[in-house]
C-alpha cells in the first residue's frame, strides 16, 4: 500500500510540463480501452445509419402531419355542421322575435290597462285602511278621554269623601254598615 501512495506523491514519476512527443508505454496510453470502445460501438451500431435515422424521422413528421390535417378536417366539419345548426337557429329564433313583436304589442297593451286597474283597486283599498284607521285612532282617543274623566271624577270624590269624613262620621258610617249586613243575615238565615 505505501508503494501506491508513493507512486502518486513521488514527483519524479511525473513528466514535467512542456514537453511534447510519442508515448510509446501501452499502459499509459491505454489502447485496450480505446479498441473495447470501438468495438462495442461497432457491434451495437451495425444496424444504424444516417439515412435510415433521418427517413425514419422523416416518415414519422409525415405521418403526425397527416394525422393532423386529417383531425383539422374532421374538425372543421364538425364546425360548419356546427355553423349550420346555429344558423338554423338563429333563423327560428328571429322568426319567432317576429311573433312576439307583432303579438307583444296588443298583449303590452292589455297588460297596462291591467296594472293601471289594480293600480286603481289598491288605491282604494288603501284609502278604506287609511279610513278605517282613522275610525279607530279616533275612537280610542275617545275612549282614552273618557277614561281620563272618570279617574278624574273618581278621584275628585274620593278627594271630597276623605275631607269631608272625619273619625267619628267614618266610625257611624262603619256601624250602620255593619247593623245593614247584620240584618241581612238574620233575613238570610
Amino acid at each position: 500500500m505505501k508503494n501506491v501512495t508513493d507512486s502518486f506523491v513521488s514527483l519524479d514519476y511525473w513528466p514535467f510540463a512542456g514537453s511534447f512527443g510519442f508515448n510509446t508505454d501501452i499502459l499509459a496510453t491505454n489502447p485496450i480501452n480505446l479498441t473495447v470502445v470501438l468495438g462495442v460501438l461497432i457491434f451495437f451500431g451495425k444496424g444504424v445509419c444516417a439515412s435510415c435515422l433521418l427517413s425514419d424521422l422523416l416518415d414519422n413528421r409525415k405521418q403526425r402531419i397527416l394525422n393532423t390535417i386529417r383531425n383539422s378536417e374532421e374538425l372543421c366539419g364538425g364546425a360548419v355542421e356546427q355553423l349550420e345548426k346555429a344558423r338554423a337557429r338563429l333563423r327560428k329564433v328571429e322568426m319567432e322575435a317576429d311573433e312576439f313583436r307583432v303579438n307583444g304589442y296588443s298583449e303590452i297593451e292589455r297588460e297596462k290597462w291591467n296594472l293601471i286597474n289594480s293600480t286603481y283597486k289598491t288605491l282604494e283599498q288603501l284609502e278604506n285602511y287609511k279610513n278605517e284607521t282613522i275610525q279607530f285612532e279616533q275612537q280610542s282617543a275617545i275612549n282614552e278621554v273618557r277614561q281620563q274623566v272618570f279617574q278624574q271624577a273618581l278621584e275628585g270624590a274620593l278627594g271630597t269623601l276623605t275631607s269631608c269624613l272625619n273619625n267619628e262620621l267614618h266610625l257611624r258610617t262603619i256601624s250602620a254598615n255593619i247593623g245593614m249586613f247584620g240584618t241581612m243575615k238574620e233575613i238570610i238565615d
